[in-house]
């Protein structure tokens, strides 16, 4: 299930309601933050699903290289999984068409652009990377779904998460046999695309130091662990930089939050930072 991975999907969720302006002018009452909820349950199942079905269309290669894995070790069948992976999907699904219908096909759209990565475009050097980051940045727009309007106002913004998420999973290739220097250095060349964006972004907000308050934490931890991928990519500083990479969202996502205003928000998102950590040493991360 990756716990440590579904928390930082949460955050990819949180940080679009930041976007949106739901936040601004809700008086917090249970029915008036009952959508963002939703799409936080939304994201659990959408991204528990996808990892379900990642493991079990990874079951043959698991047994050669993840024999530690659920469905290789014998823990869960292949059927078993199958059914639990569609059942969270459809929950996700199910929960976002409680806020909207935009809502539920940007889930369904989720849904499918999982599957379709877990099954095929795993597999490409370039669509793999892209179909994933596709998958966060279809999170980030459900999160800014819970305000509609605001969907045509900020959709460009998933193209951030793509990016991010292209780096991850084109180093994490690596992880197994161990990397190249020309794909970290590639890697390290994107998030720092990340980061000159949500700079600029939060400059022409006004709220550049208080992004900064996140990203300087955010670039620490990514970039910490690929500096040690680039002098030794061993399949171990591989591992270590994936699972910086993909816990450090939270922090991105804070940062996303406190660009748009959302300052309050963006401190209680790094809550989840270490939630994601604890998890992240008791249950695996890729």
């Amino acid at each position: 299930m990756r716990p440590a991975n579904i928390v930082t999907s949460v955050s990819d969720v949180l940080a679009g309601i930041a976007i949106s302006g739901f936040l601004i002018n809700a008086n917090f009452s249970a029915d008036d933050i009952f959508p963002a909820i939703l799409l936080c349950i939304s994201t659990i199942g959408l991204y528990g699903g996808g990892v379900v079905f990642n493991d079990v269309f990874d079951a043959a290669l698991d047994k050669i290289e993840r024999p530690e894995r659920p469905i290789p070790k014998g823990t869960v069948t292949i059927r078993g999984a199958a059914i639990l992976g569609s059942v969270l999907l459809l929950a996700g699904i199910i929960t976002a068409a409680f806020v909207s219908k935009l809502s539920c096909l940007l889930a369904v759209s989720i849904a499918i652009a999982a599957l379709v990565y877990n099954k095929w475009s795993k597999h490409h050097v370039w669509a793999g990377p892209l179909n994933m980051g596709l998958c966060r940045g279809l999170n980030l727009l459900l999160g800014i779904s819970v305000v509609i309007s605001s969907i045509s106002e900020w959709w460009f913004l998933a193209i951030v998460p793509i990016i991010y998420i292209a780096a991850i999973t084109m180093i994490s290739r690596g992880e197994v046999h161990g990397g190249s220097k020309r794909t970290v250095d590639a890697a390290v060349l994107l998030k720092s695309i990340v980061i000159a964006a949500i700079l600029l972004l939060s400059q022409a907000k006004g709220m550049l130091w208080w992004t900064i308050i996140f990203l300087l934490p955010f670039a620490w931890m990514i970039f910490t662990a690929l500096i040690k991928a680039i002098r030794t990519p061993a399949p171990q500083n591989i591992g270590k930089a994936v699972k910086a990479g993909v816990i450090a969202l939270i922090l991105m996502n804070a940062a996303w939050a406190a660009a748009f205003g959302m300052t309050g928000l963006a401190f209680l998102m790094i809550l989840l930072l270490p939630l994601s950590l604890w998890l992240a040493k008791a249950f695996a991360v890729t």
